[in-house]
């Protein structure tokens, strides 16, 4: 099975001289969740930023669907659904013209699309808030509508990044809940969080930054194993291989 989403030897940043990750290589292949996790300033969100496309890797090479954006640009950017940590949207438009608006950028057909919408509003309870504008959402529901317009497109991978900031406890079960679903489908989810003790339980496997290298990648039992604590928590693990000799 060949991996949805692939980077090899990755090293990049914002300035030539001062990278910030260093010769990345992790995979997320289809029906997969993986954890991205690391201390504040470990490259998680520069690392998203060169999947995405944002940042140009000074060494090394990403592929989705066994393509770079650099020899299919749209059919790389269609493939992928991103959730940003902080909610990006226009102020002008309703929750139900962002709707709109994403389904025009990745060409879904009306029908389909009113269908996924309808079920995504229902699903995150917001059917009474589809006219709204952002100014009159919460901020749990914006980051509500960031996800929504993701799952809306339904890509082969989605990068979602620190999804549970400002949801609620109802608002995070039915993130939970479509991530599994969608990972059914054959997708590959590449989640960056904060919150171990959840993302142990939904992740299959675990890719742990610090200083923008890699310290340990693999399952829960794999990292276990590599540190030899045989039931140690994702938690525990993350101290000790940042806090520890291990680093």
């Amino acid at each position: 099975m060949n991996p949805i989403l692939q980077l090899q030897q990755v090293t990049g940043g914002y300035q030539r001289k001062r990278p910030v990750i260093h010769e990345l290589t992790f995979d997320v292949f289809p029906g997969e969740m993986v954890g991205l996790i690391g201390l504040n300033g470990a490259g998680k969100s520069t690392t998203i930023q060169h999947i995405l496309g944002l940042l140009e890797p000074m060494e090394g090479r990403i592929s989705v669907n066994q393509q770079t954006l650099e020899d299919a640009p749209e059919a790389y950017r269609m493939a992928c659904g991103y959730v940003p940590e902080t909610p990006q949207v226009y102020e002008d438009l309703t929750l139900w013209e962002h709707f709109e608006l994403t389904a025009m950028a990745y060409q879904l057909e009306r029908k389909q699309f009113e269908l996924r919408a309808n079920e995504l509003l229902a699903e995150f309870m917001l059917e009474e808030k589809r006219d709204l504008f952002p100014r009159q959402l919460s901020k749990g529901m914006r980051q509500k509508l960031m996800l929504m317009t993701a799952f809306l497109v339904q890509p082969k991978l989605y990068i979602i990044d620190e999804p549970f900031v400002g949801l609620d406890p109802i608002g995070m079960r039915s993130l939970l809940e479509r991530m599994v679903a969608t990972k059914r489908t054959g997708a590959g989810i590449l989640m960056s969080s904060h919150v171990l003790a959840t993302i142990e339980r939904y992740c299959d496997r675990f890719i742990i930054l610090h200083h923008g290298r890699i310290l340990a990648q693999g399952s829960l039992q794999d990292i276990r194993t590599q540190l030899n604590q045989p039931s140690a928590s994702l938690d525990d693990l993350f101290f000790e291989l940042t806090t520890g000799d291990s680093q």
